[in-house]
């Protein structure tokens, strides 16, 4: 028995290794099946043969029966668990783990015999890229509000100050491995009492048992009156945060208040008890090292579990497993006070894509066509209002936010398919604005308060500095379709692309301006960029869906023959950036895609990377635009912060840089296909899919 890299677990020596078990559990559970077979494991039902191993659930009442046959055949047991990093629900809810523990020794939470986690902590060689990793870790598991169970919190946690008295699910085998019973939990509280007169003690339950799930201790009847409150579904990280000292027997909750600096008193032999790090009840005497809070992170959430990456199908590293869940817990956050949502404007074929950008638990989303029923119902059943934004008119919010309703608007991200919107391609992101919406600047919008505040230093610039190069790499644009083109001999002339747009969309209606000199047609920007640069090799690139006939915005070939010395008709975006020396658009996003990769771009419109320093702006201005951003802070805004993406393969919420993945393989993207069929028999009828 070997272990891999950190993060990777138990292997088998020689692997892999025949893993038998006896339990229909281990069957339903596939992901777990994966996991052990992505380590190297082969599951399999039935009794040992020479050489295999038996696999138990850590220490239910069924595995039992795997133990005695082990005993009875000789073979060795393997203990599965889940991991300190499981999921967003509890697996009582349906939620598969995302990590697992394998024990040849026992299991981490029974401090009664040692542990292949015991045995890590008291050996305590870690060297210093893994302490660093550590120390990042803690900060990420911290800033993403991520503990083993991290379900939506629905309450708020009480004034600082107080002590923290953590109950757990009555019956757990942790509290029996921890040396303790259900009569300890009332011991701790009368401790707490004791220990802090005049403090009030705040009980926190399970999360399982805030669910319904499961049941607790009956805490609440031994407190005075007054004295205790009792908290279910609160963000772990703001309760402990506000916690003055915490008091648990072995709940997992006791090692987060550690990793966040809390002092914490232990009644039970848990796994973070006995190393100097807590006040212990109980002693536990073969625990003679004295780690750091790094080291002790180190071997709980670096080296024992091993984690799945969902997305790539594979075993992967502590921070790949943070990703997989920030995303998923951003997805599953409702909007404050509400309990689910109502989407207004939703065309029919993007209701299951726009779905499953909303949480997937609890209510499911409603979707109304009637703008006076949708506000009824979000207002009747206080849920959360969102609407496509460019099917509602300019004045939408503000008279729902009037109206007391919490609400927002949708609208696709950058980073968007394989394939066009209007020929029924699925987005594989999706913006959902509770200000505005980034194509309007007439008004506020989250991107524009994200983009202000990466400026003052709230971006993340080296992940976003890796995310423009691998955007680069993979060649990676909003649709990502087109050969690629022909390059003429341009000579010594500067080489200036002149991306056409959609006329009647609605970044144009709304980005442009509307005064006699102000360009809003293609036309009109073809003729400025030639004038501006009479000498210079224009490249006139139309909109795809207007090279369709699905959109508007149609220039007469004799007309841009005139103005351009060449028209990149059914032409590679990415490929033509890389040419380009230049940009000039009215509000495209290709003028974003020319900055992230370094070209110099000039605006005659107001997109909403303009007027922050960044490029030569020609439109109208937007005062509220005083930040100077860096262009990763922009980046950090625009693609990380500002949308949410589902990864088209896996179907689950994910990272942009899973989907810059994606895109530079040209993974297939959902489609509607036989709405997209009739469409394209009514090609040329623009006029039936405006405001898509």
């Amino acid at each position: 028995m070997t272990f891999g890299t950190p993060g990777s677990g138990l292997r088998p020596d020689p692997a892999p290794a025949r893993l038998t078990v006896q339990t229909l559990g281990f069957w339903r559970a596939r992901r777990v099946r994966r996991m052990l077979e992505l380590a190297g494991w082969r599951p399999a039902f039935g009794w040992p043969g020479q050489g295999d191993w038996v696999g138990v659930w850590g220490q239910r009442p069924v595995s039992a029966r795997g133990r005695w046959i082990a005993w009875q055949t000789g073979s060795r047991v393997l203990t599965i668990e889940d991991g300190f990093l499981r999921s967003i629900y509890p697996g009582s809810q349906g939620a598969p783990p995302i990590s697992i523990v394998l024990d040849d020794l026992g299991i981490y939470y029974d401090g009664r015999v040692p542990s292949r986690l015991e045995q890590m902590i008291e050996a305590g060689e870690w060297d210093d890229e893994t302490l660093a990793r550590a120390t990042a870790g803690i900060a990420r598991l911290r800033a993403a509000g991520l503990s083993k169970y991290s379900p939506p919190a629905t309450e708020t946690p009480p004034k600082p100050g107080f002590v923290l008295v953590v109950d757990q699910t009555a019956g757990d085998a942790s509290i029996v491995g921890a040396g303790t019973s259900a009569e300890t939990f009332s011991r701790m509280l009368d401790a707490a009492r004791v220990e802090h007169p005049g403090k009030t003690i705040v009980i926190k339950t399970h999360p399982e048992v805030a669910a319904g799930t499961k049941t607790g201790h009956d805490l609440p009847s031994a407190a005075r009156s007054g004295e205790v409150m009792l908290i279910g579904s609160v963000a772990s990280w703001d309760l402990l945060d506000a916690a003055e000292a915490v008091y648990t027997v072995s709940s997992q909750l006791g090692y987060d208040a550690l990793l966040a600096g809390k002092p914490v008193r232990t009644f039970g032999a848990a796994f973070y008890a006995g190393w100097g790090l807590t006040e212990d009840e109980s002693l536990i005497p073969r625990r003679t090292a004295r780690p750091d809070i790094r080291a002790l992170f180190a071997a709980c959430h670096l080296a024992y579990p091993i984690y799945y990456d969902p997305w790539r199908d594979r075993l992967c590293a502590f921070e790949t497993a943070v990703d997989v869940l920030s995303a998923q817990r951003r997805s599953e956050t409702p909007e404050p006070g509400t309990t689910g949502d109502v989407l207004h404007g939703i065309r029919l074929w993007k209701r299951g894509n726009v779905a499953s950008f909303r949480p997937r638990h609890g209510t499911p989303v409603r979707f109304e066509d009637d703008a006076a029923r949708a506000a009824t119902q979000a207002r009747d059943n206080k849920r959360a209002l969102w609407a496509w934004a460019s099917r509602v008119p300019e004045d939408w919010l503000e008279t729902q936010k009037a109206e007391g309703l919490t609400a927002g608007l949708i609208e696709d991200g950058f980073l968007r398919s394989v394939g066009l919107g209007a020929e029924l391609t699925v987005s594989a992101s999706l913006v959902f604005d509770r200000q505005g919406i980034y194509f309007d600047p007439s008004r506020p919008s989250d991107l524009e308060t994200l983009i202000a505040e990466a400026a003052k230093g709230s971006a993340d610039l080296p992940r976003a500095r890796a995310l423009r190069e691998a955007i680069i790499a993979a060649r990676v644009t909003k649709y990502n379709t087109g050969a690629a083109p022909e390059t003429p001999d341009t000579g010594a002339r500067r080489v200036i692309l002149v991306p056409g747009q959609v006329e009647d969309d609605a970044s144009i209606l709304r980005g442009c301006g509307h005064g006699e000199a102000d360009v809003r047609t293609n036309f009109g920007l073809l003729a400025a960029a030639r004038q501006a640069n009479p000498d210079a090799w224009l490249i006139y690139k139309s909109h795809p869906d207007v090279e369709a006939g699905l959109r508007a915005g149609a220039v007469p070939h004799n007309t841009v023959r005139d103005l351009a010395d060449e028209v990149a008709t059914g032409a590679s975006a990415a490929d033509l950036l890389d040419r380009a020396e230049a940009l000039w658009t009215m509000t495209s996003l290709m003028g974003f895609e020319a900055l992230v990769r370094g070209v110099p771009v000039t605006c005659l419109g107001t997109p909403f990377y303009a007027g922050w320093g960044l490029t030569q702006d020609l439109g109208p201005p937007c005062p509220r635009r005083t930040a100077r951003p860096s262009l990763d802070a922009l980046i950090w805004a625009a693609l990380i912060a500002y949308p949410r993406y589902v990864d088209p393969v896996s179907g689950l919420p994910c990272t942009p840089e899973v989907i810059v993945e994606r895109l530079g393989t040209g993974a297939a993207m959902p489609r509607a296909r036989v709405l997209s069929k009739v469409q394209g028999l009514l090609a040329g009828q623009s006029w039936l899919w405006r405001g898509r």
